[in-house]
């Protein structure tokens, strides 16, 4: 029973994996692909280790398993601010549908 709960959790991270993958070739810009991209690594990549831990238990590879959760939760968030700020800061256009641009908002009330 707990294996194949581990095999619908590796299946649904494919599936958000799989979408991840189609919204970096799909999306317009670069803000939007990350989002794409973060969503995709830490839903998906997050579900696919989950059930990796529910099907091999708890020994090695499982607790291995749920270290990289805790450490693909804690970075991937991080590292997709740091590099759409960059890319903000660095001057890459939104866009041309992009409604709203709420740093450059931020940015114009500090000066």
């Amino acid at each position: 029973m707990i294996d194949t709960v581990g095999l619908v959790f590796v299946g649904f991270g494919l599936f958000f994996d799989l979408a991840g993958c189609l919204g970096l070739v799909r999306l317009p810009d670069v803000y939007n692909r990350l989002q794409a991209s973060t969503k995709c690594v830490t839903l998906g990549t997050c579900s696919i280790l989950f059930g990796t831990f529910l099907i091999t238990g708890i020994n090695g590879a499982g607790i291995k398993a749920l270290l990289c959760i805790v450490f693909v939760a804690l970075t991937s968030p991080v590292a997709a601010h740091a590099i759409a700020r960059a890319s903000h800061r660095g001057g890459v256009k939104l866009w041309k549908g992009t409604v709203v641009d709420r740093y450059a908002e931020d940015q114009e009330g500090e000066a």
